[in-house]
């Protein structure tokens, strides 16, 4: 076992140029070899890359997806957001832990399966989901779950659990996916047909200033939901003083409910890549990375295609593009489960080969970014629109959307709907009009941009998804009347408090404490004081927090408590004679009367 430990882990440290900026290719190497990471690894790692034990282990033990313990050869994630939940992922989790034998967070003793839940996989739109190693399963239910416990018992490859293949490039050989991209809505900018090279050929015509002074002509706005205009990030990063510049895409959406990235990287990957290659030339730049969520590795072979068709087109290595002296290349990165690493400073720390802090800000990334160096970093959607815009020109792109916001935006639907998937929509569309698109016809609450959103109630629908009244990074779910708007927040903030980095006070804490104090209000026991408590609370945690993740955190209270104030009054009781009205103090006496041997002198009622 030791020498099989120590040629895997040469093999892979070498591959990566023993460099521990490549932390996270060598760790998921090891572990997809021995199913973890053993702590045999760990010090042989530390010592082929030259730096410490404690360095290796802090990667391992921070995300998701890496284990120094063993696990199954088959690990069975099940999402669990609020979507899955509403869809039945309940009963589904109660057959696997049937079948298999084991709870959540176990492994059974034949070490084959272990069972685990997952926060979000990007598969709201085909609920319940989970992933079986890498490979995707959708629309479970209990019989099926059943069914796939057995049939693994028998031959152990996920793979097979594929029966039928998915729309456009989910049936691509290297794909070989049961997804389908639920696409109801093309516009013209992300779905519109794409000629590889067109852009970067127009780009070519221009100078790097050119470029961005054209982006910035667009007012492209980034499409993560910051809303930070893009030209402006990349005409900072040109600037900065340094000796290499990067260009960092972010496809690590993680928040509930949104998808859309991952229909972009199957079907659009070129418009990205070409997006991608115009930023390296605006900026300077050699080198571009796609941060890839674990959760999409089984669109890791598909892009890794997509990228060698590329050189081999010459759009991408030495003069790319035909543009003397511009040398640049893409390489995937891929992630491990953290939602955290869609927060853009906590995105380069891992590709950095660390945990997937955020760091302090300023310096930022357009000054001191990947490996201190001037970086942009940027979502799937927002390269896309770069592309675009290079190719049909400012005014083309001026022309969609609403004045203050123009061109399209991608929203992932799902929920309470008849039509979940992915719209392309121009800004200046109604939230309404959105949800007739959709067939969301009795929604009692829509969830818009995520759990870091807000909450909008039906006397809002008529509210505009643009950066002035509802900015989105994507994500909107449908909630119908027989949903229980305080369960939605529970489960928002169960996810806030599951992906913390847990670096600074108020969000580690503060989003515990609102947790427990919803968790109250439901089960009966909540006074009107509590309301000013989550109120004063909640403030807190959003000014003091460090970084996006934290800051947002409590939006889930707070706009329910502005937008949804009777649902929090209907569940609170007011104090009768100095004492909580649904509390049973002769219940909570019972222990200590049996040990004193006799009743309370004071509550002998």
């Amino acid at each position: 076992m030791i020498d099989c430990l120590d040629v895997a882990v040469r093999e892979a440290c070498e591959s990566c140029g023993n460099d521990p900026g490549r932390m996270m290719d060598i760790v998921r190497a090891v572990q997809a070899r021995f199913g973890h990471v053993p702590s045999a690894a760990m010090d042989l790692i530390a010592e082929r890359t030259n730096t410490h034990r404690v360095e290796v282990e802090s990667v391992v033990t921070f995300y998701a997806f890496l284990s120094k313990a063993p696990k199954g050869q088959i690990v069975i994630r099940l999402c669990n957001d609020v979507i899955d939940e509403m869809a039945g992922m309940g009963r589904v989790a109660d057959v696997f832990s049937e079948e298999l034998g084991i709870p959540f967070g176990a492994t059974t003793p034949d070490g084959v399966f272990t069972l685990e839940y997952a926060p979000c996989i990007g598969m709201s739109d085909q609920a319940p989901a989970a992933l079986v190693n890498d490979v995707v399963v959708t629309r479970l239910s209990g019989d099926s779950a059943r069914e796939i416990v057995r049939e693994l018992r028998e031959h152990r490859d996920p793979r097979r659990l594929v029966k039928t293949l998915g729309d456009w490039n989910n049936a691509h050989p290297l794909v070989n996916a049961m997804v389908v991209n639920n696409v109801r809505k093309r516009g013209p900018v992300i779905f519109a047909p794409f000629q590889s090279g067109t852009a970067l050929r127009s780009a070519a015509g221009m100078t790097p200033q050119e470029v961005i002074r054209v982006v910035n002509t667009a007012r492209l706005r980034g499409r993560g939901g910051a809303g930070f205009p893009a030209g402006m990030k990349w005409d900072f990063t040109r600037k900065a003083e340094g000796g290499r510049r990067y260009v960092l895409c972010n496809a690590d959406e993680g928040e509930p409910g949104t998808f859309k990235d991952r229909v972009i990287l199957t079907e659009c990957p070129d418009l990205l890549f070409e997006g991608m290659t115009i930023a390296g030339y605006a900026i300077g730049s050699t080198e571009g990375i796609l941060y890839l969520r674990a959760e999409y590795a089984y669109l890791r072979e598909y892009l890794e295609h997509i990228l060698m068709e590329r050189r081999e087109a010459g759009l991408l290595g030495k003069n790319a593009g035909g543009i003397d002296g511009f040398d640049f290349d893409i390489r995937v990165q891929m992630g491990a489960g953290a939602y955290i690493c869609g927060e853009e400073t906590a995105l380069i720390s891992s590709c950095e080969g660390l945990r997937g802090d955020p760091k302090n800000r300023p310096p930022f990334p357009a000054q001191k970014g990947y490996m201190g160096q001037p970086s942009i970093v940027n979502n799937v959607e927002t390269f896309c629109c770069a592309a675009r815009i290079i190719q049909e020109g400012a005014g083309w792109f001026l022309a969609l959307g609403s004045k203050g916001s123009p061109g399209t935006k991608l929203c992932s639907v799902s929920g309470d709907c008849k039509r979940p998937g992915v719209y392309e929509i121009p800004f200046g569309t109604t939230l309404a009009e959105l949800l007739e698109m959709a067939g969301a016809t009795d929604a009692q609450a829509v969830q818009v941009s995520g759990p870091s959103g807000q909450m909008i109630p039906p006397d809002q629908f008529t509210r505009v998804i643009c950066y002035d009244d509802l900015a989105t990074g994507g994500s909107i779910m449908v909630f119908g009347p027989q949903r229980d708007v305080l369960a939605v927040v529970d489960s928002f903030l169960r996810f806030f408090v599951h992906e913390s980095c847990g670096f600074c006070t108020p969000c580690r804490v503060g989003n515990v404490l609102l947790k427990e104090r919803i968790e109250k209000i439901r089960g009966g026991r909540g006074e009107p004081a509590d309301l000013d408590y989550l109120e004063e609370l909640g403030q807190t945690v959003k000014l003091m927090s460090r970084c996006g993740l934290g800051q947002t955190s409590a939006n889930p209270v707070l706009t329910t408590l502005q937008n949804f104030r009777s649902t929090y009054a209907s569940r609170v009781k007011p104090e009768t004679q100095g004492f909580q009205a649904s509390f049973d103090i002769q219940a909570a006496l019972k222990t200590a009367e049996g040990i004193a041997g006799r009743k309370s002198a004071v509550f002998a009622g």
